[in-house]
């Protein structure tokens, strides 16, 4: 009899690593706690590092760009981006990306995407405090949501999600636009939303569009994410409905990352939950399997009001390979948060705490 009770308990819980410890680095907002504040980071959108620098975060709600390292501490560097930011990325291609301003020139280090349909790069030589415009796509009413980079066999190329017009656009290294793709498959009115370069692979999300397909609706089953080729080929469908909402961030989890080892997390904007897939496991439907979503320690799922990126840091300026950072505009996009996300030891019972729900396709009324 005392096995069977523990047995039940057992099977009550979740796998132990499941449990992970939220813990906020940066706020703008005094009455969010977190170790520091900065009135800059509102609405912290895409979050990016080199191998070595410490985090570049788009800072959409303020128009800038401001640095931190692992612990959350500031760097003295603001930039200034040229409309509201959301994706970024780091460009190591000194021949590739230049950007100028007057006489000066230079390959841009970082890069950002803009909901004004813009591509703006920042190189310290050219403007030291302000990204420069290198590609303007307004005209044709881009809404740029999200933001990768490669270094394909065609060259080194950006990929934008342009949440409007409902496909990817394709920038070559001089920032000239040479394609676009997306998934004709989807219902009407879904989009590219998130896009992450994932060891070659690009993993792109599609959120419901509104009726000026400016901004996504959200709702449980909302979402879809596909992998892509770097030449704009499908090469599967990872994830459909079910626990997506609004999907934006992606992230490979290391085999440090507790019972979501080696697992494709992907965080919503829609409820800021996370949930981990298995890359090595299929579906019936080709589909990744999906392993459960990320818990707190009272039981609960983990909820990030307005989540956005998440990043594993790279052991040197951003912090441990091990820890899993992200960003967030709580609020409505009013704030910002940039915090860590680590492992913790599972509580003793989870019972009447078992509101993760099922993992099936429906969820949504298209």
């Amino acid at each position: 009899m005392m096995l069977l009770s523990v047995g039940l308990l057992v099977s009550s819980l979740p796998a132990a690593a499941q449990f992970y410890t939220q813990h906020n680095l940066v706020s703008d907002d005094p009455a969010v706690p977190a170790d520091r504040f900065d009135p800059h980071l509102v609405n912290a959108w895409g979050l990016v590092s080199s191998a070595t620098s410490p985090w570049w975060s788009a800072n959409n709600g303020t128009a800038t760009s401001t640095l931190y390292d692992g612990n959350g501490v500031p760097r003295a560097l603001v930039v200034t981006i040229p409309g509201a930011p959301t994706g970024t990325v780091f460009n190591g291609n000194a021949a590739a990306f230049i950007v100028s301003s007057g006489a000066a020139a230079g390959p841009a280090r970082f890069i950002f995407a803009t909901e004004d349909g813009a591509i703006a790069g920042w190189n310290p030589a050219v403007r030291p405090t302000d990204a420069v415009i290198a590609a303007d796509r307004s005209a044709a009413g881009a809404v740029y949501k999200g933001l990768a980079i490669d270094s394909a066999t065609a060259g080194t190329r950006l990929y934008a999600t342009d949440f409007h017009n409902g496909a990817v656009d394709v920038f070559d290294a001089s920032f000239n636009l040479v394609g676009s793709f997306t998934d004709r498959r989807l219902p009407h009115g879904y989009a590219p939303f998130g896009i992450q370069n994932v060891n070659g692979t690009l993993y792109v999300t599609f959120a419901r569009q509104d009726k000026a397909r400016h901004d996504d609706v959200p709702g449980k089953g909302r979402g879809f994410v596909d992998a892509f080729d770097t030449s704009g080929t499908l090469l599967r469908r990872v994830a459909s409905r079910g626990q997506l909402n609004s999907p934006w961030g992606v992230a490979l989890a290391p085999p440090t990352f507790g019972a979501f080892a080696d697992d494709l997390l992907i965080g919503n904007f829609g409820d800021g939950r996370i949930t981990a897939f298995d890359p090595l496991s299929v579906r019936r439907n080709g589909e990744m399997q999906p392993k459960g979503q990320l818990r707190v320690s009272d039981c609960s799922t983990l909820s990030i009001d307005g989540l956005w990126a998440l990043q594993f840091g790279n052991g040197t300026g951003s912090g441990s390979k091990d820890t899993l950072y992200f960003t967030a505009g709580p609020d409505g996009e009013t704030h910002g948060l940039l915090g860590t996300l680590v492992p913790a030891a599972a509580p003793t019972n989870c019972s009447g705490h078992d509101d993760e729900g099922d993992d099936d396709q429906g969820g949504d009324d298209d």
